[in-house]
């Protein structure tokens, strides 16, 4: 499994929202040149989040985005899966019906895999955008604990 890029600068550009003052409107091509995105890709990417209710989208000549929700509301899973959907390592893992195989017989991989989406989903849940924010700003001390 891999990140996309827009993946990848959805949750840049998101995260650069929730270390700015919450009261100022970021122009769009601020976030871009500071995270070194692609200002019309990202521009779409926000579009989803936009319509997810992660960020708020202000029009005008002052216009830009704003988070439209407390960062420590927001995690990780809520911006990856605005962006791309919900992850499945293998399409059998979603559902049944996109299996080639016998549907009546047990698949040892198949079992893995969906162990391993659980724990993945569960790390993209337990972390949020201000323990990201936090985690930065700390040079890499872990803000909550990773283990269960």
């Amino acid at each position: 499994m891999q990140f996309t890029k827009a993946e990848e600068y959805g949750m840049f550009g998101v995260l650069y929202l929730a270390e700015a003052d919450r009261s100022r409107v970021v122009p769009l091509s601020e976030i871009s040149q500071a995270q070194e995105i692609p200002e019309k890709f990202l521009a779409k990417i926000f579009q989803s989040l936009s319509k997810a209710g992660i960020v708020r989208s202000h029009r005008g000549v002052r216009g830009g985005f704003t988070l439209a929700k407390d960062p420590a509301s927001v995690n990780v899973k809520d911006v990856l899966e605005t962006i791309q959907g919900p992850y499945h390592l293998m399409k059998c893992t979603e559902s049944m019906a996109n299996c080639n195989r016998d549907p009546e017989q047990f698949c040892a991989l198949r079992e893995v895999l969906k162990i391993a989406e659980e724990r993945l989903v569960s790390v993209f849940e337990q972390f949020t955008l201000t323990d990201l924010v936090k985690w930065q700003k700390t040079g890499g001390t872990v803000p909550v604990s990773t283990t269960e």
